[in-house]
């Protein structure tokens, strides 16, 4: 059966793929389109298990936000060449304004969301894995919703951060915090939500360090508890966003920072994402 450049270009929009697949694809279906879209997508899964087993340390981080609510999502690839093609960034782009509209709970949620040629989410990353023969991942996702939401994305697109507000604070002020939590990666807003895990995982090493102190050999069990204590203030200071020194002006911690510009105002949740870190 011959095929025609227009069943090639219909295939080709139906499923994203390249030109010589999507011939491919038609010639060992001969012309049947449903059965090619099928070739197609099976091509996709095969590459994508294939490389199940690489990094996907490129790729882009996305934000949007309409009114109180606010998506960060990431595509992964394997090479910043991929990265940096048009098909990347369209579908980047794509996973990024289908996430805001239908604002799935969680990334595997989102993997069934329809973009705008009507194929998922998880489709559409499989096409382009066939396409690129590149393992491609939704890397992270993740939502918040808030009086007001701040972001900030760094100019590579490799790391970016939203930030929920209990009331609105003025742009640049949400912008600059929003760069702390890139540029300094807490842990948590504050002392009070601190991971319990982490907060035990901090005791029990300045703990350890003090048994094997000789100085500290004798030393009352309340003393040393004290200083266990004094030792994470500092961790608190050092790794939860509200103690943290504000990045701008060393002199103030972040909470300061926020509420000497809107007074009551302050972080109520953040999420961050980096892949380099």
């Amino acid at each position: 059966m011959q095929i025609t450049a227009a069943d090639v270009m219909k295939l080709r929009k139906l499923t994203s793929a390249g030109m010589m697949d999507c011939k491919n694809a038609l010639t060992q279906a001969d012309g049947d389109m449903d059965k090619a879209i099928e070739i197609i997508r099976e091509k996709g899964k095969m590459v994508a298990a294939k490389r199940a087993d690489r990094e996907t340390t490129e790729g882009s981080v996305l934000i949007r936000i309409d009114g109180g609510k606010a998506i960060i999502v990431s595509l992964g690839c394997e090479t910043d060449f991929v990265s940096a093609t048009p098909d990347f960034k369209k579908l980047a782009d794509e996973i990024a304004d289908a996430a805001i509209k239908y604002f799935p709970a969680d990334v595997e949620a989102l993997k069934n969301v329809k973009v705008s040629n009507g194929h998922t989410v998880e489709e559409e990353v499989s096409a382009q894995t066939g396409k690129t023969g590149e393992k491609h991942v939704i890397a992270y996702y993740s939502t918040l919703e808030a009086p007001f939401v701040a972001q900030y994305v760094h100019n590579n697109f490799k790391i970016a951060a939203i930030v929920a507000f209990n009331k609105e604070v003025p742009a640049e002020v949400g912008k600059n915090v929003a760069q702390q939590v890139t540029a300094m990666n807490p842990i948590s807003v504050s002392e009070a939500d601190c991971p319990k895990e982490a907060v035990e995982k901090e005791m029990a090493m300045y703990k350890q360090q003090m048994d094997e102190d000789p100085k500290m050999a004798g030393k009352p069990a309340a003393m040393l508890e004290n200083i266990a204590k004094g030792k994470l203030k500092k961790y608190f200071k050092e790794c939860t966003l509200e103690d943290q020194e504000f990045i701008w002006d060393g002199k103030l911690a972040v909470k300061d920072y926020i509420d000497s510009n809107v007074k009551g105002a302050k972080v109520i949740a953040f999420r961050r994402f980096s892949l380099t870190d």
